[in-house]
């Protein structure tokens, strides 16, 4: 990896990074506790302007190793995203510990005409001459008069201007993008059809290049854009629609928007919305599926890495189980994985020697654990198999749930343990929601078990070993 030198400077600013600003542009949700906000997701976490603080660890900081522990980058990353990256994105470097007032929203002065804008999202885009006249017909699509970009409008309820995005249409290098102050986050540019249906995107040329892909009787549907992935105009339009009953998701086809998916759908379903379909692009946006038919290479699509590795590592369990099964005092042995596996995790980095012990011994946990919970569905007279409980855990993962660091995935599995060990040791006799809850327990070990491993794999880029050598291992421990 090459080495990237940032100035003092340069690390100042990364560090001196609104944390409530970064967490709610990444649709987090976060609640006042006094004079600081607490983290919906990891509600034991506090943050206040760019120092943040875990109360459950008593450990704390400032922007940089915020962004490397919850969200898995190296030093060098999480820098260059403070300091906006590629995207150019901006963050505020003032606390937001005391709400700043909301700045008045204004529509910028419309252009006479829309060449620019026209010729741009045409000729550039390819965007159908015939939507694009639609919406420029309702105003909702305009040229402005200063810099000639185009600006999509978001209506509220009663049709009034409350968002703007503004994108350039200078094709040389990297167009402007951004929305205009005191814009609205839950009015984004939209389309109201009769439809039950709702289609949503990540941005209006998206949404665009989606109904020129697919005309057909376009105007009968609903449409949204996100402005990025945050939930405020989704679920804004749904409160405020009550015949859209089914949501189709169109995120881009990248890591970013797979994990948006995840989130999205969750949130979906805490809403009470379950008719949830997501579909993809087949390279990485609808606009670059629009540029292909176009003869243009487009950029191809990416899959969540992490995705392509869960049933690799779940494809290993069974073997393990029926050799665990067979020589194994189940409970016994993952306390003894996890003392072997406790001095080779002290340190983020795992180093190379030790590798190979610490991925098997997290596959063995895994498997001892689904181990545990089909024993005692065979004692509530539920009969399971162990491929049954593998489909469940897969169904079970999130994964814009899967984040932290090695220090936090162990303090998971020690938690979940520590768990187990009490409802196991507990005089008495177990009512069934109890049984009902130590399953539950015994297959979050498991799941937390394969994350870890999957975390030790995509951090070192090691090729995951043969079943036969993991059964060496277990002989001879």
């Amino acid at each position: 990896m090459a080495y990237i030198h940032f100035t003092d400077e340069q690390k100042h600013r990364a560090n001196s990074v609104d944390l409530v600003d970064f967490l709610e542009r990444q649709g987090e949700k976060l609640t006042r506790s006094g004079r600081e906000w607490r983290w919906k997701r990891h509600d034991s976490v506090t943050v206040r302007g760019s120092e943040w603080f875990r109360h459950s660890r008593k450990e704390g900081g400032h922007a940089i190793d915020f962004v490397q522990e919850f969200y898995n980058l190296s030093f060098p990353e999480a820098v260059q995203w403070l300091l906006g990256g590629e995207a150019g994105v901006e963050w505020n470097q003032t606390s937001k510990s005391a709400p700043a007032p909301k700045k008045e929203f204004k529509v910028p002065r419309m252009n006479p005409d829309m060449r620019r804008v026209f010729a741009y999202l045409i000729k550039q885009r390819f965007i159908d001459r015939n939507v694009l006249t639609h919406f420029a017909r309702k105003k909702l699509i305009f040229e402005d008069a200063e810099y000639h970009n185009a600006v999509f409008v978001g209506l509220d309820e009663k049709g009034i201007a409350r968002h703007a995005h503004k994108r350039g249409t200078y094709t040389q290098g990297e167009p402007y993008k951004g929305n205009v102050e005191g814009s609205d986050p839950r009015y984004s540019f939209h389309w109201n059809g009769k439809s039950n249906r709702l289609y949503v995107f990540e941005a209006p040329v998206d949404m665009l290049s989606f109904i020129t892909l697919y005309p057909e009787n376009w105007q009968e549907y609903s449409y949204v854009t996100l402005d990025g992935v945050t939930e405020h105009a989704l679920i804004q339009q749904l409160r405020h629609n009550s015949h859209l009953q089914e949501v189709i998701l169109c995120l881009d086809h990248d890591e970013a928007g797979i994990e948006a998916n995840s989130r999205l759908k969750d949130i979906l379903s805490e809403n009470g919305y379950s008719n949830t379909n997501v579909i993809q692009s087949i390279n990485k946006d609808w606009n670059e599926d629009l540029k292909e038919r176009h003869g243009i290479n487009p950029i191809p699509s990416k899959e969540h890495p992490k995705l392509v590795l869960l049933p690799q590592m779940c494809a290993i369990l069974p073997g393990l189980c029926e050799i665990l099964a067979a020589q194994w005092d189940v409970r016994k042995f993952l306390t003894d994985c996890l003392k072997e596996l406790e001095p080779l995790v002290r340190t983020e980095k795992i180093v190379p020697e030790n590798v190979n012990v610490v991925r098997e011994c997290l596959q063995c946990m895994a498997a001892g654990s689904l181990l545990l919970a089909k024993e005692l569905c065979r004692q509530m007279e539920r009969s399971v198999t162990v491929d049954q409980l593998i489909k469940k855990l897969q169904m079970n993962y999130r994964i814009h749930e899967d984040r932290g660091w090695m220090r936090t995935r162990m303090e998971n599995i020690r938690w979940d343990l520590a768990e187990i060990d009490q409802m196991t040791n507990t005089p008495g006799i177990r009512t069934e929601a109890d049984q009902q809850r130590l399953g539950s327990l015994y297959l979050r070990l498991a799941l937390d078990c394969v994350r870890t491993g999957m975390f030790v794999e995509l951090e070192h880029q090691v090729i995951m070993p043969k079943q036969e050598q993991t059964a060496n291992m277990l002989m001879h421990m």
